[in-house]
């Protein structure tokens, strides 16, 4: 029989979050296997780690991280917003982000990356905090950004703490310009991204699909104007063109200024820096965005409290 002792214990409690018998009865039935340890408690429906981790998780926060010419963000989400105000929560977003920019941003690599002083990797970090802070958590993106000369400037809105927000943007600008005026260029930049949430540097970067579909709108939404085929044509290479602006970053209207289109701003800061400057490329990462959320019925909620 295998030897439980307390460490073990304690340990596989912090994993999980059950009690303190149920995890010595979850060793001592596989052998001291602390990963076996963990599916027979899931098995027995004890594990607080495994009955969260079926909640939607929506909220949480931004985390971004910056180094000399590269940057990441890390989207760490949880059940509700208060969790974000918990500053075990914030350090865990902090640290998470600066171990995605060690590793060019990748989730999987981050996910699967030590966490500095737990002995466990980032995903079993996590984990063991589902079980501390009661909630679902996960590690759902990360992304990196990186140039080979110039910067990378990030911008976090609604943001609780330093580097940890609602919404988070990179951008990136290639120059051999000077690095502090083209770097509050780039935090200018990323400030209009955030507001205007653009799909593609350029025309050409568009997703073709993204096109075809709104071309195929557009094109219907004409024909019930009556009209023959070829104005009809002409009606939707209009719209298109307007649509362009609309999410083309460098087709933009300068958000800061409300004046310039974006690939004017470029263009007139490398007339200033003395030296070509060129959009690296740019990452918008907003809280919770695409995750179908649970929709409540309060009336009900009341009522089954009341035992109605």
């Amino acid at each position: 029989m295998a030897n439980i002792t307390a460490q073990m214990v304690k340990a596989l409690r912090e994993q999980t979050g059950a009690g303190m018998m149920d995890c010595k009865a979850a060793l001592t039935e596989t052998g001291g296997d602390a990963t076996a340890a963990v599916d027979w408690l899931r098995s027995k429906g004890l594990s607080k780690a495994a009955k969260k981790s079926s909640r939607v998780a929506a909220e949480g926060l931004i985390g971004v991280a910056l180094g000399e010419t590269a940057g990441a963000l890390v989207e760490v989400n949880a059940e509700t917003d208060f969790v974000a105000r918990n500053e075990e929560f914030q350090a865990l977003v902090r640290t998470v982000a600066e171990i995605a920019l060690a590793n060019g941003g990748d989730l999987e690599a981050t996910g699967a990356a030590p966490y500095p002083g737990s002995g466990k990797s980032v995903s079993e970090r996590i984990t063991e905090l589902i079980g501390t802070i009661g909630e679902n958590m996960t590690l759902r993106r990360a992304a990196g950004l990186s140039v080979a000369q110039g910067v990378v400037a990030a911008y976090v809105h609604n943001a609780v703490a330093e580097g940890l927000g609602r919404i988070g943007v990179l951008v990136g600008l290639e120059s051999a310009g000077d690095r502090d005026r083209l770097a509050a260029l780039a935090r200018q930049l990323a400030m209009h991204v955030a507001a205007a949430s653009p799909l593609a540097i350029s025309v050409a970067d568009l997703d073709p699909e993204v096109v075809a579909r709104e071309r195929a709108v557009l094109t219907e939404q004409a024909r019930e104007s009556g009209k023959p085929d070829g104005i009809i044509g002409k009606m939707v290479d209009g719209r298109i063109r307007k649509f362009h602006e609309e999410v083309v970053l460098t087709a933009q209207t300068f958000v800061i200024d409300g004046e310039r289109t974006v690939a004017r701003v470029i263009e007139d800061a490398a007339g200033e820096l003395g030296a070509p400057v060129a959009i690296a490329g740019f990452v918008r990462l907003a809280l919770g965005e695409g995750i179908e959320r649970e929709q409540s019925n309060f009336a009900a909620e009341v009522a089954a409290a009341a035992g109605n």
